[in-house]
């Protein structure tokens, strides 16, 4: 099923994640693309939108978006000890990402499962 258009005041909101999240030219276009192909993601969203918490109804393969997130802050306090900084004060760039990264899972979920149950963010001695 695909969402005939989504509520303006949806589209809005994201409009507004995406500006805060400093999001590049054109993501905001291909994010509501997906999102509109994604009805149980879409849900997620609103609920999140609404509530500023997780509904985590939907799952792929057991994850949860999450899970995606704890999976993305591994991967971002490992880019903090490596100098960069681009997400370290903007949490709205870290829910959208955790939304987009879930909106591909849907698309191809072995390459996500694959990367979050063999990767991880943690530094470690010998990991380079």
């Amino acid at each position: 099923m695909v969402l005939t258009g989504m509520e303006n005041t949806v589209k809005i909101w994201i409009r507004q994640l995406c500006d805060a999240a400093n999001a590049e030219e054109g993501f905001y276009e291909r994010f509501t693309d997906k999102l509109e192909a994604s009805p149980a993601i879409y849900d997620e969203l609103v609920y999140y939108a609404r509530n500023l918490d997780f509904l985590c109804k939907y799952k792929l393969h057991g994850y949860t978006v999450v899970d995606i997130m704890v999976w993305q802050t591994d991967h971002f306090k490992a880019e903090l000890d490596r100098g960069k900084y681009d997400m370290k004060r903007n949490p709205s760039k870290m829910v959208l990402m955790a939304f987009d990264t879930f909106l591909n899972m849907e698309k191809d979920p072995e390459k996500y499962v694959r990367q979050m149950s063999g990767e991880t963010g943690t530094d470690y001695p010998g990991k380079y």
